[in-house]
């Protein structure tokens, strides 16, 4: 079968899709992501999707689409290529690792039927449970090697309970500590990368009278998630993850997630001789930012910003990207088209520095 490449165009990273199965664990963030909805439950007789009134959500149909109006879209606007993955939190969002497990597994098995009906357009990041190594890494292999993934996609921390192994005190897993050499191990032989996607806090952290419970007009995209998931970058870069497998390649989206405009100020700190002392890294944030670590234009589209980004860890490291449905291919290619680089910097971001890092089966 011969599949029809589109005009040279750019390359989006960072591309929300959502599996049939995914209706029944989508519910709790569409409540979060559009609070003045009433949700519809996932066991209702009408089978509708979670979201308005009338149990119809405009924005999960648009998760659910892959070959319709995606596509129209892209065709319009210039977009060549998508990398798909599972719409947030995914496996992240379950406490069960049983049930995490399968999320991941019926959602990458559902993605590769999707990207075979079209790999000239689409390719695919995988999704895994992270309970502990030992499960993330052999879906991670499973993905990679036999359904052709060109990498990960991991929501920020995992969801469990207080006690469970790896879990912190509130139940949340991170994944900077010794139960994850393994799995950092693995990435680093499948030579992939990992994306580094933010998610809604978990349950426990939305009770009246914790953080976000009590401030939830900061949630999502616009606050909470930046700060909720450059802790967790923080944290990795700063733990000697990328000093013992330092192959390892981490995306994370929306320029850095705000880190970059903090980078001087945490390596000011970070390299006074009582931190270097006693730190578990053998670097600073800057170097695994520029060795480890590149960024997209996901849901940031700044030109300043993005400037800003290519001066403090290089062109090389930044790379094009929607989040679409959340945000619209239109808005992010009208903003892209005037970007006023150097040809040869918008090139790269575009679409060479994704073809690079994420080995993509098209031309240069």
């Amino acid at each position: 079968m011969s599949f029809q490449k589109a005009p040279r165009g750019t390359i989006a990273i960072e591309e929300a899709v959502l599996d049939p199965a995914g209706l029944s664990w989508i519910t709790a963030s569409a409540s979060l992501f559009n609070p003045g909805h009433r949700q519809t439950p996932p066991d209702s007789p009408s089978g509708s999707p979670p979201g308005s009134p009338t149990g119809h959500s405009h924005l999960t149909s648009l998760l659910q689409d892959v070959h319709t109006t995606r596509i129209q879209q892209m065709d319009t606007h210039g977009v060549e290529y998508m990398l798909l993955s599972l719409t947030s939190p995914g496996p992240q969002g379950e406490v069960e690792p049983a049930k995490a497990a399968t999320i991941a597994r019926e959602a990458n098995n559902w993605l590769a039927e999707q990207v075979k009906l079209n790999p000239a357009r689409f390719g695919g990041l995988a999704s895994v449970s992270m309970h502990n190594s030992t499960d993330a890494s052999a879906e991670a292999v499973r993905a990679v090697k036999e359904l052709g993934f060109f990498g990960l996609i991991i929501n920020d921390y995992q969801d469990s309970t207080p006690g469970a192994p790896n879990a912190d005190k509130e139940g949340n897993i991170y994944y900077d500590g010794e139960g994850f050499h393994e799995f950092w191990k693995t990435v680093e032989e499948l030579d992939v990368p990992v994306y580094l996607h933010p998610r809604y806090p978990a349950a426990q952290d939305l009770e009246p009278g914790t953080k976000w419970g009590d401030r939830k007009q900061i949630l999502g995209a616009a606050v909470q998630f930046h700060l909720d998931l450059s802790t967790h970058v923080y944290a990795l870069c700063s733990s000697g993850v990328f000093d013992l497998f330092p192959r390892v390649k981490v995306v994370i989206g929306h320029l850095g997630e705000g880190i970059p405009f903090n980078l001087w100020r945490a390596d000011h700190w970070y390299n006074k001789p009582v931190k270097k002392a006693t730190r578990p890294s053998k670097e600073d944030y800057t170097y695994y930012f520029t060795h480890n670590i590149s960024i997209t234009t996901s849901g940031n589209f700044n030109e300043p910003g993005l400037k800003f980004c290519i001066d403090q860890i290089g062109v090389e490291r930044c790379l094009f990207s929607i989040d679409y449905p959340y945000d619209t291919i239109a808005e992010a290619q009208y903003w892209w088209h005037g970007v006023d680089l150097p040809a040869d910097q918008k090139e790269m971001i575009a679409r060479g520095n994704a073809i690079r890092l994420f080995k993509l089966p098209l031309d240069p």
